[in-house]
C-alpha cells in the first residue's frame, strides 16, 4: 500500500481565506504518496503568488493555470488528463482531511476490493467550529441518492481508470452528484467507511451554498442527464430540495 499512488485533485476559486488549512491537512497526511493537480480557476490572478507560495511545501504537483473561469466541473475534468494515481481523491480548497484520511480508505479499498469509496463527514462553519455531521446510510443505491446526495466529493476516492472513463457532467454545481448518479446507473458500487474522515465546510457566500442555482442545476441534472421527463424532473427537484430542508442534504 505504502508504493501505491494517490492523485488529489484540487480547483480554486475564490477560497484564499481557508486554502492554507486546507493544503496542510493534505501535506499532514500519514501516507505520503500522493500527487497534487491544482486548477487555479479565476480570471483575476491575484492570489495566484499566495497559491504558489501554500503548495511550495508539496514537492508532487502539477499547478493548472485557467486563463478565463472555467468552472469547477470543467477544470477536474481538464485535470483528469494529468492523473498518475492508482486511485484518484477529490479536496475542495475549503474543506479539511484528518491525517489518516487517504490512508484509512486506501487500506479500505484494497482489502475490500472496492472501486470507489466515501467515508461520514463533519460539517464545519466559516470559522471551523463543528455545526453538523452527515453520517452514511449501510447503502448507497441510485434510488436513494437521487432523492438526497449524501455523499461529499472530499470524501471520495476512487479507482482512476473509472475517470477514463467517466467525467463531470458540465453544471455550475451539483456536477459530483450527477457523476455519482451515472457511476451508480452503470453498475458502480460505492464502499462506505462510517468514520468522519473529513470537515465540509459550510460557507454561504460559495456557489455551491447559491439555493437558486442549485435548483437550476438540479432540474437540468434530472432532465438532462438522467433523460427524466419534464414532470419528472420538476416532481425530482422538489424531493431533493425538501430532503434539503429537512438536513439530509449538504
Amino acid at each position: 500500500m505504502k508504493k501505491t499512488l494517490i492523485t488529489v485533485i484540487m480547483t480554486y476559486y475564490k477560497k484564499k481565506k481557508y486554502l492554507k488549512k486546507t493544503v496542510e491537512s493534505l501535506n499532514n497526511q500519514s501516507l505520503k504518496n500522493f500527487q497534487l493537480i491544482f486548477v487555479y480557476d479565476e480570471t483575476n490572478k491575484q492570489d495566484l503568488h499566495f497559491v504558489k507560495k501554500i503548495l511550495s511545501k508539496i514537492k508532487n504537483k502539477k499547478l493548472i493555470i485557467n486563463k478565463n473561469n472555467i468552472g469547477v466541473a470543467k477544470s477536474r475534468n481538464k485535470a483528469i488528463k494529468y492523473i498518475k494515481g492508482r486511485f484518484t481523491a477529490f479536496l475542495d480548497c475549503d474543506d479539511i482531511w484528518s491525517k489518516n484520511k487517504l490512508k484509512t480508505q486506501l487500506n479500505f479499498m484494497i482489502k475490500n476490493k472496492f472501486n470507489i469509496s466515501c467515508t461520514s463527514y463533519l460539517i464545519i462553519n466559516n470559522r471551523g467550529k463543528v455545526i453538523g455531521e452527515r453520517s452514511l446510510s449501510s447503502l448507497i443505491s441510485y434510488k436513494k441518492l437521487i432523492k438526497r446526495c449524501e455523499i461529499g466529493l472530499s470524501t471520495v476516492v476512487l479507482n482512476s481508470e473509472i475517470l477514463k472513463l467517466y467525467k463531470f457532467p458540465i453544471l455550475k454545481t451539483q456536477e459530483d452528484f450527477a457523476l455519482w448518479l451515472k457511476l451508480l446507473r452503470n453498475g458502480y458500487k460505492f464502499g462506505l467507511i462510517n468514520l468522519y474522515l473529513t470537515s465540509w465546510r459550510k460557507d454561504d457566500h460559495s456557489l455551491s451554498s447559491n439555493t437558486l442555482q442549485k435548483i437550476k442545476d438540479a432540474f437540468r441534472l434530472f432532465y438532462r442527464f438522467e433523460n427524466k421527463n419534464l414532470i419528472s424532473s420538476i416532481f425530482s427537484v422538489v424531493i431533493l430540495s425538501i430532503n434539503k430542508l429537512l438536513n439530509y442534504n449538504q
